[in-house]
């Protein structure tokens, strides 16, 4: 069975599995999957020195682009085999500034799933469950006609 042939959710699986390679924004971002179910995934993830900004703390970019991850991938478990997904929106509340090596959980959930779009939440939590940002997110859904 090829990867096209697999549903988002069987995909995303062979990943963390180490069956298929992760992508490179998930090397850049430092996420590794720990958890993937239908309508749900979890990752960790950590910022380093790669993400800091010229004030001194981690960029603002870090959280959003964790939280587009997160919140893409648990709409993504819910897709068939050849069916694709994109960002239309994206809303980030940033709680508190990001700390630099510290493990963090990002969490998504899917909250909406029709024929053409997708929504979900997601949040970005220490392992005490404090919360450092919280993001929802619209995808378009892409199928083939």
């Amino acid at each position: 069975m090829s990867i096209a042939d697999l549903s988002g959710l069987e995909f995303l699986q062979a990943i963390r599995d180490g069956h298929h390679p992760h992508p490179s924004i998930a090397e850049t971002m430092n996420m590794r999957f720990t958890e993937i179910e239908s309508g749900h995934v979890m990752f960790l993830t950590h910022a380093d020195e790669r993400h800091i900004n010229p004030a001194g703390g981690v960029h603002g970019g870090f959280a959003a682009t964790v939280m587009d991850s997160v919140t893409g991938c648990a709409i993504h478990t819910m897709l068939e085999a050849g069916v694709a997904f994109g960002t239309i929106d994206l809303a980030i509340k940033m709680m508190r500034p990001i700390p630099v090596n510290v493990e963090l959980q990002a969490k998504g959930k899917l909250i909406n799933l029709s024929r053409s779009l997708g929504v979900s939440e997601g949040s970005l939590l220490d392992e005490n469950g404090k919360i450092y940002a919280y993001a929802t997110t619209t995808c378009m859904i892409i199928r083939e006609r």
